[in-house]
């Protein structure tokens, strides 16, 4: 399928007629890091209202209500319903709010609701070079939402695709809106035929390779790649070693399926003390072309980014020992 290149950073929005922009403010910028553990929340929930409010789990720093594979297909419009009485009633709070499309007709269907400038963005699901069109087709950017592209297709396995798809991705202007890319470690397992064993993370499995393609690809490019979902809730040992992991590979942000995950997750991104001191000698006025910090080498000119990158996690979840 060939696409064809759209910089909707070019669009007039002047002329449009929004109902709405008399609440609507425009949204602060955002950085994947502030993400943290996303909680997938099925939309066909009951008490959608008291956690999108941020009343039910205060400590969730995104949430992502699902209309995808959280549900079934027959609970659709129930999920649809749901988030048309909600968007309305929707308030600003700390909390970044998401919705998973089951498909670009549901995106199209949503973006036509009233309230949906109150969440932050959308997380696009089967995201590849075959998918984008479909999704420029339907998207309108009027309101200034965040892109969360999934991918999770057996396009991912090839690496030539992935470039094509950054490429588009810059091509089509909706580089811009992308917070971050975030990579469906079971859907991809499944294309496989493979289920992690207990004790196993998603880096004792062929995905270890996959991921370091991604971050290979991606990450120059500017993007942030998320990890994928831990799905057991009785090893939170083995989910802190792929915590670990997801950071040694410049992963940022994780899909949790359960609160439960949430401290467990977070606390591994609080920042060690030796790093935040390493980190902000590199950034310092007056550091010098090299120099040893904590008996390690630092050279400011090539561990530049990194230390940033340390020093934004501090930010957001504070360093280790600190009061």
């Amino acid at each position: 399928m060939s696409v064809i290149p759209v910089d909707f950073r070019t669009l007039q929005h002047s002329d449009l007629d929004d109902p709405y922009a008399e609440w609507y403010e425009p949204k602060p910028a955002l950085s994947a890091i502030n993400l943290g553990a996303s909680l997938y929340v099925p939309a066909t929930r009951l008490d959608l209202e008291i956690i999108a409010s941020g009343q039910k789990l205060p400590e969730l720093r995104s949430v992502i209500f699902c209309t995808e594979d959280a549900i079934h297909e027959r609970d659709l419009e129930v999920a649809l319903s749901r988030l048309a009485v909600l968007l309305p009633e929707l308030q600003p709070v700390p909390l970044l709010r998401f919705i998973r499309p089951r498909n670009p007709a549901i995106l199209r269907r949503l973006l036509r609701m009233e309230g949906i400038e109150r969440i932050h963005g959308f997380a696009l699901p089967k995201f590849d070079p075959h998918t984008l069109g479909d999704w420029l087709r339907v998207w309108d950017d009027r309101h200034g939402h965040y892109l969360l592209p999934i991918l999770e297709t057996a396009e991912v396995f090839d690496r030539r695709k992935m470039e094509l798809l950054r490429d588009r991705l810059e091509n089509s202007g909706l580089g811009e809106q992308v917070l971050g890319l975030r990579i469906g470690g079971n859907d991809l397992l499944s294309l496989l035929g493979i289920r992690r064993a207990r004790g196993a993370t998603i880096y004792d499995t062929p995905l270890r390779g996959v991921i370091a393609d991604l971050v290979c690809i991606f990450h120059p490019a500017g993007y942030r790649l998320s990890a994928p979902v831990f799905e057991r809730l009785d090893t939170p040992e083995v989910l802190a070693r792929e915590v670990e992991a997801d950071l040694q590979h410049g992963l940022i942000g994780k899909t949790a399926i359960h609160p439960a995950q949430i401290p467990v997750i977070e606390g591994l991104y609080r920042v060690c003390r030796d790093d935040y001191e390493m980190a902000s000698a590199v950034l310092a006025p007056d550091a010098a072309a090299v120099f040893k910090r904590c008996e390690t080498f630092c050279e400011p000119t090539t561990h530049r980014r990194w230390a940033a990158g340390v020093l934004e996690r501090a930010q957001v979840f504070g360093v280790q020992g600190a009061a």
